[in-house]
């Protein structure tokens, strides 16, 4: 038996390793843009350097320099063009390839800044596989081009008269990302947010302009569409550094937010969200001089919420939750701030407008009502999830849950499936650490137009909600990504479709907040003795056939149970694909729910008749 000393590998000076800036971002590359990703998440990489690039045009902006800002976006490379006052041309290289070196360690030019502090420009280099930057400024341009953060060509300063500003054009690594792809629908929604809050700046997104007038208010009335109407017209409160706009939703049962520090969309909340919710309780039980339950106040508020905060501190390196306790470094507290803004404003608003206060009033008393009959419908529930043993039965967990603290918390995982077999292909492949799985049992109930009582009183749907520990709040959601795996039949596609009526019909939150997804499995599998092809369409069975040369094997996957557990860890692993399911601002989710799920109409029997004849044209090509 070997020693312990001989096992262990020499600890000298040859083991000291130093690496230089680049090589630290590309081994390391979460610390800087969180996780990789192919694109299918809206908190991918990808869309990270998008946002690092796009926020030194915005602080540009901030400071008075540039009006607008142009992304252009083909296939995968991107563009980003500014018309701020350019970097200075002695120290371009410096700005985008030496860590710790930028303006925004002076907090006399940027106070509030939006970008990485002198890392944001950096990161997206060292992640290219092409990097060009250019820096037009007064009367003279200066031009680098970089691969993987080394310099390619370095061209001399020239006379030039573009206009002044900062053009970057950058293609993430595919060596990191994969075969990655952008949906256009992310990347409009962090647009869109950027001009809601900078009135004054035009994005220009593939010729698209966008721009906004009324801030927050603006960004309520696009995003609110899909929650029904509101109870009382939207209230817009604005006050130094501090901003918000809310109002009530008739048709929602939780509270959804959208809340920024320095332009920075915290999709986690932090202090000040927890600040806002905070000082919307007391100042409304202040105003009618009643003790009201908080979920009774809260209860389908529809909220934006800006803050800008010095030199502020977050949760993570993709900054989407502020722990920062201050406005500024010794300053006031950031409860305080918001308490004493939303306490002046909103009782001064109530005090002026009745009818807003009185549709307020109406709307508390009817959610303490249904709260209270729906008290004893709840207990059955809880005692219900306990004799189903539930994480014996219906769920098989994993170790590790969005509510810890574990840096990969992000990565955790339930999978819907429909079956034995299929549940018990998955279990057998998924990684015990980050992926669980709930097994349905028949086909859900079609919920669309019921109240929220029958996710309490159908037991499937209730061991669901359970499991996912969504009853209270979306906010204590067990599981990042929730992916619907059912088969890619007729039946499969009615449980997805039942699925989707739930999540859309009580939990649009959840959706919008890009936590629902659709599993991709293969319809194909083409193989030789040296080689398997899995092949998720036509086009890629063509290609891999071509690849594989004569006679390969192909066999056609009917359902998830015919894939073996050894096969499946190929599709739940590192190269899942999934496709996300996003709720675009001008969909209503009433009038989606409304035409699928609702009383048949020539119209929908329309779009079937239509997409039936696709699908068989579809299928007649796949037969020749």
């Amino acid at each position: 038996m070997a020693k312990l000393g001989e096992m262990s590998a020499e600890y000298t000076e040859d083991s000291i390793r130093s690496l230089d800036w680049k090589e630290h971002i590309r081994l390391r590359p979460g610390m800087y843009i969180g996780k990789l990703g192919d694109g299918s998440s809206h908190d991918d990489g990808i869309y990270v350097l998008i946002k690092e690039i796009i926020d030194n045009s915005i602080d540009e902006y901030v400071m008075g320099h540039g009006k607008t800002i142009e992304v252009t976006i083909s296939d995968k490379e991107v563009t980003i063009r500014d018309y701020g006052r350019g970097m200075p041309l002695g120290k371009v290289d410096e700005c985008v390839s030496k860590i710790n070196t930028g303006a925004k360690y002076d907090s006399k030019v940027f106070k509030k800044a939006v970008g990485l502090n002198g890392v944001g420009s950096k990161a997206v280099n060292a992640l290219s596989s092409y990097f060009r930057v250019q820096s037009i400024r007064e009367g003279k341009t200066k031009i680098l081009e970089y691969e993987r953060g080394a310099v390619k060509n370095d061209f001399p300063i020239e006379a030039s008269d573009e206009k002044q500003g900062t053009i970057i054009t950058f293609i993430p690594d595919s060596e990191l990302f994969g075969n990655f792809h952008y949906l256009f629908a992310y990347i409009e929604e962090m647009l869109w947010n950027n001009v809601f809050l900078n009135n004054g700046l035009t994005i220009i997104f593939n010729g698209q302009k966008m721009q906004a007038k009324n801030g927050l208010l603006d960004l309520l009335e696009h995003n609110i569409n899909g929650n029904g109407p509101v109870i009382y017209p939207i209230i817009h409160i604005k006050e130094d550094d501090f901003e918000c706009a809310f109002s009530h939703s008739s048709r929602s049962y939780s509270e959804e937010y959208f809340s920024f520090v320095n332009g920075q969309h915290t999709t986690q909340g932090g202090t000040h969200q927890n600040a806002f919710r905070e000082a919307i309780v007391k100042t409304i039980r202040e105003f009618f001089n009643k003790d009201f339950d908080t979920s009774d106040i809260r209860s389908s508020i529809i909220a934006a919420i800006s803050i800008k905060v010095q030199e502020p501190v977050f949760e993570s390196q993709t900054k989407t939750k502020l722990g920062s306790q201050h406005i500024e470094p010794g300053g006031q507290t950031i409860r305080n701030y918001i308490h004493d803004i939303i306490k002046r404003n909103l009782d001064n608003y109530l005090h002026i407008h009745s009818e807003t206060a009185e549709a307020l009033y109406k709307k508390i008393l009817q959610s303490e009502k249904e709260r209270k009959d729906m008290a004893g419908i709840k207990k059955l529930a809880r005692e219900s999830v306990k004799k189903a043993s539930l994480h014996n039965k219906k769920l098989r967990d994993c170790r590790l849950h969005l509510n810890t603290n574990h840096e990969n918390r992000l990565d955790t995982t339930l999978f819907i499936t429909e079956g034995d077999s299929a549940s018990g292909s998955i279990t057998k492949s998924r990684n015990v650490q980050t992926q669980a799985v709930f097994s349905l049992k028949g086909k859900p109930l079609n919920c669309y137009g019921l109240s929220k009582k029958i996710v309490y009183q159908n037991e499937e749907f209730n061991l669901l909600q359970a499991a996912l520990n969504i009853d209270e709040s979306i906010e204590d959601l067990r599981y990042n990504n929730i992916v619907i795996a059912t088969d890619a039949d007729v039946d499969g596609m009615h449980i997805r479709l039942l699925l989707l009526t739930f999540f859309l019909q009580f939990y649009p939150e959840l959706v919008k907040a890009g936590h629902l997804y659709i599993l991709q499995t293969p319809l194909f599998r083409v193989r030789n003795k040296k080689e398997t092809i899995y092949c998720y369409n036509e086009t890629e069975r063509v290609e891999a056939l071509n690849k594989l040369g004569a006679n390969p094997e192909i066999t056609r996957f009917k359902g998830l149970g015919e894939i073996s557990p050894e096969e499946f860890k190929h599709f739940i692993g590192a190269t899942i694909r999934l496709d996300p399911v996003i709720l675009r601002r001008e969909s209503s989710v009433a009038d989606t729910l409304s035409f699928y799920m609702g009383k048949n109409t020539p119209e929908r029997q329309g779009f079937i008749i239509e997409n039936l004849r696709i699908e068989e044209d579809i299928v007649e090509h796949m037969v020749a």
